[in-house]
């Protein structure tokens, strides 16, 4: 049980960055926070009240931490989803291009595909205009969006 505690702790500074204002306990509601369905289900998981998670939440510290943490965690999710990006569009192929494929996922995948495309434009139209704006006002380079 301690192993897993300071297991969840060392998680919880690698996501949550500078957690030296943070007592240990606090760690650990983070990364039960993390893990857990409901508050209750957190705090009962490090063995406090909900009540004193909820406190905890409502100090500026925690709340920093544990919006830092949720973030790290959020980042990887979205990084997931990238790496499979290829593989969901490969999927969208074939069914487009399956003619035994009922019609209404053939559509579909064409529906998606076509949307999906449109967006990309979209926002690389966006990004380039933003770093004109950007060389004009002076600003130094940035990197991509996507």
């Amino acid at each position: 049980m301690a192993k897993d505690r300071r297991s969840a702790r060392r998680r919880c500074q690698v996501m949550s960055g500078n957690v030296a204002k943070l007592k240990p306990k606090q760690e650990e509601a983070i990364a039960a926070l993390l893990t857990n369905r409901t508050v209750e289900d957190a705090a009962r998981a490090v063995k406090i009240t909900p009540r004193t998670l909820h406190r905890w939440l409502n100090e500026t510290d925690f709340d920093a931490a544990y919006r830092r943490a949720r973030r790290a965690a959020f980042g990887q999710c979205v990084a997931r989803m990238q790496q499979a990006s290829s593989a969901a569009v490969s999927v969208m192929l074939k069914i487009l291009a399956d003619p035994s494929a009922p019609a209404a996922a053939r559509l579909r995948a064409a529906d998606l595909i076509v949307t999906h495309s449109a967006k990309s434009i979209e926002m690389e139209d966006v990004e380039a205009r933003l770093a004109e704006l950007e060389r004009n006002a002076g600003f130094p380079k940035a990197g991509r969006l996507c």
